[in-house]
């Protein structure tokens, strides 16, 4: 990976994991659904009018704005509301780049080199620790939705490599205005009026700020950043530095709402870090298929 993609990984990375605390600074305020839906129609609107739509079908669009408006973010956030403190939740969704690398091998022919695979099993033992290390009060609805995001997240990885786009920050952008709609009548359905009604009053400026950090950095930026980095390599390739996600998670919950793991969830994190090194080695191929002709 050449020197500038894997600088817009770790910065992009950061933001992911920093975006687990704020989001909870917002919820403090917003009904979940509520603050999801706001967040997706900010990132589309009024943006679709002044981007044009990129050269991909429209079912890959919608596709992909339902499983990531829907089947990801808002889970998230029900997650957290639920109990999940967000350096778990920031852990858990990390389970997508084990889901990410079997589609690779699955559907695109992709091989796991030694080092990847050395990497996985590490990793693995540092986000059970992470997970051991948290803070008692998940719930276990809270943690099985987290999980569910996290397979939502490697299908939209999927979705990605498949449509074959080239227009990265605009398919976010077009993408985005397919999750609103859902999520609004899903917030309407499950909590009633009572969440709009009591928005005006509590959206104070920790809720504002939240919401914009959540569009401009968390969804603008980073989903342009990492589905550009889909586009150019692998999927093998580029979900193992998901797995920074969680450490910077940790490192913004401590900041931001006074969590600090314990010798375990610092031992945790060295192997999280270490798994990411490690991955990025070159080594003989272990596991996958072979192209066909």
């Amino acid at each position: 990976m050449q020197t500038r993609h894997l600088f817009l990984a770790v910065l992009v990375t950061a933001v992911w994991g920093f975006n687990f605390p704020i989001t909870k600074l917002g919820l403090a305020a917003i009904d979940p659904l509520l603050l999801t839906a706001i967040r997706f129609t900010l990132s589309a609107l009024p943006w679709v009018f002044f981007i044009r739509r990129p050269q991909v079908g429209l079912h890959w669009l919608a596709g992909y704005g339902l499983i990531f408006g829907v089947a990801m973010w808002a889970l998230i956030n029900l997650g957290i509301e639920l109990g999940v403190p967000p350096g778990s939740a920031a852990l858990l969704i990390q389970f997508s780049a084990f889901f990410t690398l079997g589609w690779g091998v699955l559907l695109f022919r992709e091989s796991l080199s030694l080092p990847q695979v050395a990497g996985l099993l590490l990793a693995v033992a540092g986000l059970l620790g992470i997970l051991v290390s948290s803070p008692a009060g998940d719930t276990r609805l809270g943690l099985a939705l987290v999980l569910v995001s996290a397979l939502a997240w490697s299908i939209g990885n999927v979705i990605i490599k498949l449509s074959r786009v080239r227009e990265v920050f605009a398919f976010v952008v077009w993408a985005s205005l397919f999750a609103p709609l859902p999520l609004f009548l899903l917030g309407w359905l499950t909590h009633g009026a009572a969440p709009y009604v009591r928005l005006a009053a509590q959206l104070d400026r920790a809720a504002v700020f939240s919401l914009l950090f959540q569009v401009y950095a968390a969804t603008h930026f980073c989903y342009w950043g990492w589905n550009l980095l889909l586009r150019e390599y692998p999927v093998s390739r580029v979900a193992p530095l998901s797995l920074l996600i969680p450490v910077f998670g940790i490192a913004g919950s401590m900041l931001i709402a006074g969590q600090h793991p314990g010798t375990t969830g610092w031992i945790s994190m060295a192997l999280v870090l270490s798994a990411l090194a490690i991955s990025q080695m070159k080594g003989r191929m272990l596991v996958g298929r072979r192209a066909v002709g």
